[in-house]
Order: structure tokens, then C-alpha cells, then sequence
């Protein structure tokens, strides 16, 4: 069994839970003293055993030392004692940290050897600072235990320290990319994210200073990000510097795109022109790294300097690349959060602010000038026929044009204006701060028509659009931003309806018709809810047999209040709204339905005739749903004519006869209401699959006393007989009309010669005194 002399260290008292690395190396000094002891015996070999003891603690390259109860040194390592500035132990025994370091950190020492000594217990694993800095910041784990007699009495302490710098380096770097990498993610601002970088790489570097330059958005200069510990002056001189081939570390490396190391700035000739501004400051040397985007497109520099002449070592180049990297992850964030809040409050075609900048705007801006003696005008307007140059020249040339008219209003106001782009050929402009002058505000507004309709060149062709526009005027005709919208845009609806390329401005009159016009739409709808609607039918006549072939089904509203309501005083607002189609598919039911019960009831068969608005002819699926109202009233198809208008069809040619033909496929009849007013295509027309011409009331009105509807109207109808088609006059009102018709050739005639729009009873009394031998149409 190995001897323990009385020079051997036991701790027999060490918990479980001590610092295992401490208690480890404790342990393995005190089985290699025993080991020493074991093999050379302390009576004849004690001079040996110290020797290797001695050996032992000096090769190992932590400190390892003991103190009295008074904090003097008795033993210690090689390590301890140079490090404290001392050539041999001798120097060092009997001395006091008090002795040899600043009174600040020897007390820090002696307190926490105070208490081992207080409650003898050990302590283990203590962080502390190093008071030995050796030209670095340097760490230390610490672990001290009781030193006590053979007896068990406390007579000292035993502590050993470990360097763990290095350890402590990496955890403040990955503590402090955590930190970046979190103040990236709350999107903390750019400058105090650089600025906690640079402090981060100078901490761990010490006396190295950092500095961020970016590349300005022309892409030719660098402008200051952040330097904290550089010279201010020197800051400020660089500021805004060009990039160039031998432009210094940094300008020299944004313009290449690579990094540059210059190890003596005052030797390097791409420091020429630089060098004085760093000489004040005594830095020699300085290495600057691009910052780079994902797409290797170059954002910024990353720059270190040095005191003393050299390059990077392999340390400070990981923290450089470390550095570049996490800055320009930075960056990107910045510049696509930057384009996003662009984005969210900015058109992307024009670039002009948004509906939403402007509703979070305009607020204020009517609030600063409300105590002024002035207006603001805010004026909205829409390009009148942008449609048709899109149609016909293609979207990439509208939105070009647009681009062009948003910049022609931008350099039509003033900075304290707003141009706003609200979509499509809508545009807000709001003119803030005017004299309360009626002429000096038109006049203005007159001078930004007249620049948007300046010609414009555009794919070799000269193009030249207008606009309509609407103004209202705060605080006089609206005193928030909706009024003010609200008022212009019934004022610019105004402008359109007198013609378009003109200027209207707000009256109380327009209001009170927008108002009359919404109570309208509500009354419309109500009424389509109610079943207020019904059916008057007008009889068709044959020119040949003198009977009643078909029937014309013409809607009517019974207004709870005004009594009978034509449709031309709610159809134009059916249409605008998009309550015709409802309204529509209610008039093809109804009619279907009633011809069905008269057929059922016994009476002669006839076609009903139906109108189509253009709105619901463009309905996604319409043959089929006039097939299922059909399969729903039990009518037979080839007892349904429709009635198109020319203008309806030639908006889309072949869509128009795809339908057309869907139509015909299911056995439905088709004819071209209203012939003459269309400006229709005679080449379009031999390919439309209709059976007849209805030819307009107001070629008709005024036969036989003038002479050149009666030569259109015979046209129409030798046109209509070439094509094999059937044609039918309507508004006919006088047996000279009819003489006339009768003699160019018309099959079919309906008017009030004949008889006027009936209701169902009434019809169905007329049909039935006519004869059960009426003749259905051929």
C-alpha cells in the first residue's frame, strides 16, 4: 500500500456535486504523490520524492498554489509565479495578493478565500476575470479548497485556476451572435445593429477598432455605418468616399469585390491619398472585406485596424468572415423589409403612394392647414378610353402610359402635393394649401389636364390620352378625407357623364342625385326581393297572314308608391349595378312560365320573344342556364326567340358566336334587335346564327315623309332577304308605315298600329277572339 507522508494533500471531505474536472486533477496529484512515494521510500530517497513532486506542479501550466490563513504564499507552481511578474518561488513565498496586484482585484481574491476559510467549505469552478492580462482579456475557472493539519484543523487554502479564455471567447461570440441574430429578427434599426457588431468584434479582438461603410444606392460611394471607436474626424473624411481601384482598404475592396489587406497604410500606395487623415489616430494597418448579398452583389464593407504593421491572423480572419457574413444578412433583411413597407404603401407599376399612405396621411395634412385661411383641393381622376389602348395596344403599353402620366402629375405639383395611384386609371391628387380663389384652383387643375394630355410616344406611335376629373375642396365641401373622396369622386362620375375630358366640381346638386340614385338601387333591389315586377307582352303580327305569330315579353316594376314604372327608367341602373342579371333571368322564367300556361290552357302556339342585356349574355355558362329554365317551365325550346343587340354582339365577335351557337345547339331562337344602330359588321353578320332582323323604331317613325329612312329601311329588309333572313319592323303606328313595309318586303311588324304592350289577361283575351287558326311562325 502506497505511504502518505505528511506533505500529501488528502480531501477526504470533497462532495459529490464538487467541479469534477478540479476534483479530478486533485486526485490524480495525489495518487502520483503516493506513486512517488512508493517508489522511492522517504527515508532513503526524500530528496528524490520532492524533486519529482516539484516536477510534477511545474510542467502542469495551470496555477497551482497554496496560502496561509493570511493569504501569504507558501507554495506555488512555475506558472503562478511567473505570471505574477516574479523569477523564483522564493520571491513569491510570504507575499500577498495585496502585494502584487491593485488593491481592487486582491480584495475581490482574499474575499473569496475569506470565506473557504470561514466555513471550510470548497469552492469550485468560479469565472473570473484574470488579474494577469498578458496583453489580452483573459479568464480563469478557480477552485479552492481548505488546507488542513493532521489534526483536521483549517491552516490555509490550496487553489488551482485554469486558463479558459479561449472558452470564454467563443461563448461571448455565440452569446453575441444570438444577440445579432435576435436583433435581425425584431428588425432592430440597421445603425444599432452594426454599431453592437463592431463592440462584439472589438471585445473579442481587444485593441483592434471595426468599422461598417455601405455602398450608397448609385453604387459609387461608401457612406458611414458604424465606427464607435474610430476618430469622429476621421469618420466624417471618409464619408461619401468613391470606390475606385486604390481607394484605401475599403474603396479599393467595394470596388473589386474582394478583400483587401494593407499592412502598412503608410507604405501602400492605394493608401496615397488617405494615410494623413489615419495618421493622427496611430493605426498602421487595415483589412477590409466586402459585405456581400446571397447573389454575391456587393452591400458594404467590413474593416479592421491594427495598431501595429501586419496582416490577419487566422483568428481575427474567421471573425472578419463571421462579421461581413452576419452584416450583410443584416442588410438584405433591412433593404426587403424596406421594399415590403415600399410595397405595402406605394403602387408598383408607378411608384406613386397608395390608397392606404394616403388615408394614413391626408389626416394630418388637412389638420395642419385647418386653422389656415386656405383649401385644400383634392381632385380624382380617371384617363378617359384607357380601356381601348389596352385592348388594342396590349397591357405593357397601358402600363407604360401610365407610368408616363404618373410622372407628368408628379412634376405638376408641388413637393406639399400628393399624387396617389388608387388602381387601374384612377388617380387622387391633393393639392394642399390653396387661396380660397374658385379660379386660381381650376386653373391650377387645368395645368395638370393639360400636361396628362400632352402626347406621348409609345411604340413608334403617337398617343395622346385625357381625363375626367372631379374636385372637391376642404373644408367647404368635405371636412374629412372620405367626404373629400366621396365628393369627388360623384363630381368625377359627373365629368364623365357630360362628356368626359373636362373638370367638375362638387355641387350639393350632385349629391342629392347620388343620393336619389342609391335610394333608387335599394328600391331595385327590394323590389326584385318582393316579386314587385311583371310582364306586359306585345303582340307580333305577320304582314302575310294578318295574325298574331309571337309576343314580345316587356318588363314593368309596380312600384308600391309611383304606380307602373317603364323600364327605361330602371334599367340604365339595373345594368350599371348588376342587378340586370338577377332581374333578367326573372323576365326569361316569367316568360317562359306564362307561355307554357297558355299552351297548357289550350291557346295556339306562338314564340315569345325575350331581351338580353349585355351583361347577361357575358355570364360565364348562359346557354346553359337558359336550358335549365327551359327543363324547369317544361317550354319547349323552339318557343323561345332572344333578342340581341347589335352593340351586345360586336363588343366580343367570337365570344358573341360561340354563345350564339350554344344557343342554337339547344333549339333556341335568336334575333338581332334594334338592326340599323349597331355599326355591326356585314362580314360578322352572315356568320351570326340568327333567324331574324328587328328593324329600329326610329327608321320607322318618320316613313313615308322621310326619304332616307324609308331607303335604309329597304335596304335592311333586301339585305335581310339575301341572307335568308326573316325581318320585323318595330314602333309601327300608321297603315302608310305598314303600306310601305308591306311593299319593300318586311315579313312581320309590331307597334301600336297593331296593338300595344298587354298585360298577361289581356293578351291572353286578344289571342283568344283572333281564331285558334293563327299560324305559328315558320
Amino acid at each position: 500500500m502506497a505511504r502518505k507522508t505528511s506533505r500529501s494533500i488528502r480531501y477526504a471531505d470533497l462532495n459529490a456535486d464538487d467541479n469534477a474536472q478540479t476534483r479530478r486533477l486533485i486526485d490524480a496529484g495525489s495518487r502520483l504523490a503516493d506513486e512517488v512515494a512508493r517508489l522511492f521510500p522517504p527515508e532513503p530517497d526524500m530528496a528524490d520524492r520532492h524533486y519529482w513532486l516539484e516536477a510534477m506542479i511545474n510542467h502542469v501550466p495551470d496555477y497551482i498554489y497554496a496560502k496561509d490563513t493570511a493569504g501569504r504564499f507558501l507554495i506555488a507552481n512555475e506558472a503562478t509565479v511567473a505570471d505574477n511578474g516574479l523569477e523564483s518561488l522564493r520571491d513569491l513565498v510570504g507575499k500577498t495578493d495585496f502585494d502584487l496586484h491593485p488593491h481592487e482585484f486582491a480584495q475581490a481574491v482574499a474575499d473569496t478565500e475569506r470565506r473557504v476559510l470561514e466555513t471550510g467549505e470548497p469552492i469550485f469552478g468560479i469565472e473570473e476575470r484574470a488579474i494577469v492580462t498578458k496583453g489580452r482579456d483573459r479568464w480563469l475557472m478557480t477552485s479552492k479548497v481548505p488546507l488542513r493539519s493532521k489534526s483536521g484543523g483549517i491552516i490555509g487554502i490550496v487553489g488551482i485556476s485554469r486558463d479558459i479564455s479561449d472558452r470564454k471567447a467563443a461563448e461571448r461570440l455565440l452569446e453575441g451572435q444570438a444577440r445579432l441574430l435576435e436583433m435581425i429578427a425584431k428588425g432592430r434599426p440597421l445603425g444599432e445593429f452594426f454599431h453592437e457588431l463592431v463592440l462584439l468584434i472589438e471585445a473579442l479582438l481587444p485593441g483592434i477598432k471595426a468599422s461598417i461603410l455601405l455602398l450608397s444606392e448609385d453604387g459609387g460611394h461608401l457612406l458611414h455605418g458604424a465606427a464607435p471607436s474610430l476618430d469622429a474626424d476621421y469618420c466624417a473624411a471618409i464619408h461619401g468616399v468613391e470606390i475606385g481601384p486604390a481607394a484605401g482598404s475599403c474603396g479599393t475592396a467595394a470596388w473589386c469585390g474582394e478583400q483587401v489587406i494593407v499592412s502598412d497604410v503608410f507604405a501602400d500606395p492605394l493608401w496615397e491619398e488617405y494615410a494623413p487623415l489615419l495618421r493622427p489616430s496611430g493605426l498602421r494597418s487595415c483589412w477590409s472585406t466586402p459585405i456581400l448579398s446571397r447573389e454575391r452583389n456587393v452591400l458594404g464593407t467590413f474593416a479592421l485596424y491594427a495598431q501595429e504593421v501586419g496582416a490577419p491572423s487566422e483568428q481575427q480572419q474567421e471573425l472578419i468572415a463571421m462579421a461581413a457574413h452576419l452584416a450583410g444578412i443584416a442588410i438584405e433583411r433591412k433593404r426587403a423589409e424596406d421594399r415590403i413597407g415600399f410595397m405595402a404603401h406605394h403602387d408598383a407599376l408607378t411608384g406613386l403612394p397608395n390608397r392606404v399612405l394616403f388615408e394614413e396621411q391626408v389626416a394630418g395634412m388637412l389638420e395642419e392647414i385647418r386653422e389656415r385661411d386656405q383649401w385644400a383641393v383634392l381632385a380624382f381622376l380617371d384617363l378617359d378610353d384607357f380601356k381601348l389602348i389596352n385592348d388594342s395596344l396590349g397591357h405593357a403599353t397601358g402600363d407604360e402610359l401610365l407610368k408616363v402620366v404618373a410622372g407628368r402629375m408628379r412634376g405638376a405639383v408641388r413637393r406639399s402635393d400628393s399624387v396617389v395611384r388608387v388602381g387601374g386609371d384612377e388617380f387622387i391628387i391633393l393639392l394642399n394649401g390653396l387661396p380660397k380663389e374658385r379660379d386660381v384652383v381650376l386653373s391650377r387643375l387645368e395645368d395638370i389636364r393639360a400636361a396628362i394630355a400632352m402626347p406621348v410616344q409609345l411604340q413608334g406611335r403617337s398617343l395622346q390620352v385625357n381625363c375626367s376629373m372631379g374636385v372637391a375642396c376642404f373644408p367647404n365641401q368635405g371636412t374629412t378625407a372620405g367626404e373629400l373622396l366621396a365628393n369627388a369622386d360623384m363630381a368625377m362620375y359627373r365629368a364623365k357623364e357630360l362628356g368626359r375630358n373636362n373638370i367638375q366640381v362638387f355641387t350639393e346638386a350632385m349629391a342629392a342625385r347620388a343620393h336619389e340614385k342609391l335610394q333608387s338601387q335599394e328600391e331595385l333591389r327590394e323590389a326584385l326581393a318582393r316579386e314587385e315586377f311583371l310582364l306586359h307582352f306585345q303582340p307580333q303580327m305577320s304582314l302575310e297572314t294578318g295574325r298574331i305569330f309571337a309576343a314580345e315579353a316587356l318588363l314593368r316594376w309596380q312600384h308600391p308608391v309611383r304606380g307602373i314604372i317603364s323600364p327605361a327608367a330602371f334599367i340604365p341602373l339595373a345594368e350599371e349595378t348588376g342587378l340586370i342579371v338577377p332581374i333578367g333571368d326573372w323576365v326569361l322564367r316569367a316568360a317562359c312560365r306564362q307561355l307554357k300556361a297558355w299552351q297548357d290552357a289550350g291557346l295556339p302556339p306562338l314564340i315569345v320573344s325575350v331581351n338580353v342585356s349585355a351583361r347577361q349574355f357575358r355570364e360565364r355558362n348562359w346557354a346553359a342556364r337558359v336550358a335549365a329554365v327551359l327543363e324547369e317551365t317544361g317550354l319547349e325550346a323552339r318557343y323561345l326567340e332572344l333578342e340581341l343587340t347589335e352593340s351586345l354582339i360586336m363588343q366580343d365577335v367570337p365570344g358573341a358566336i360561340a354563345t350564339m351557337h350554344a344557343l342554337e345547339a339547344i333549339g333556341v331562337h335568336l334575333a338581332i334587335d334594334d338592326f340599323g344602330t349597331g355599326y355591326s359588321s356585314l362580314s360578322a353578320l352572315k356568320r351570326f346564327p340568327v333567324r331574324r332582323l328587328k328593324i329600329d323604331r326610329s327608321f320607322v317613325t318618320d316613313i313615308p315623309d322621310d326619304a332616307d329612312d324609308m331607303a335604309i329601311t329597304s335596304a335592311i329588309i333586301s339585305l335581310a332577304q339575301k341572307l335568308g333572313l326573316r325581318v320585323i319592323a318595330e314602333g309601327v303606328e300608321t297603315k302608310a308605315q305598314v303600306e310601305f313595309l308591306k311593299e319593300s318586303g318586311c315579313d312581320e311588324i309590331q307597334g301600336y298600329f297593331f296593338s300595344q304592350p298587354l298585360s298577361g289577361e289581356d293578351f291572353e283575351a286578344l289571342l283568344s277572339s283572333s281564331g285558334r287558326d293563327v299560324r305559328e311562325r315558320p
